[in-house]
């Protein structure tokens, strides 16, 4: 499968988000496509991941106890890291 780059990022709120809502908001609200590989599939295990059509992978889980969104991406190239952690950006943005 090649090689795999990971990163980790925990992006701050400006006020608690309903984990509950935020999880649900990023099944019903989840991009067609990430830096133009498409998302294949969405799990709710532990956050939500999408997964991604060339292997990578975006795990984004609101904290219960914090305003803090975890974002955790591994992607086939660092390139495509920086993507995936670029849409978890947009998606703090949005819910701070």
């Amino acid at each position: 499968m090649g090689p795999a780059f990971y990163q980790r990022t925990d992006l701050r709120l400006s006020h608690p988000v309903s984990k509950e809502g935020m999880s649900r908001s990023l099944v019903e609200g989840a991009p067609a496509e990430i830096g133009g590989e498409k998302v294949v599939s969405i799990s709710t295990v532990d956050g939500v991941k999408y997964q991604i059509a060339d292997g990578s992978w975006l795990l984004i889980r609101p904290s219960g106890t914090e305003p803090v969104l975890r974002v955790y991406a591994e992607g086939r190239t660092p390139q495509m890291v920086q993507h995936l952690l670029n849409y978890g950006e947009q998606v703090a943005t949005r819910a701070a």
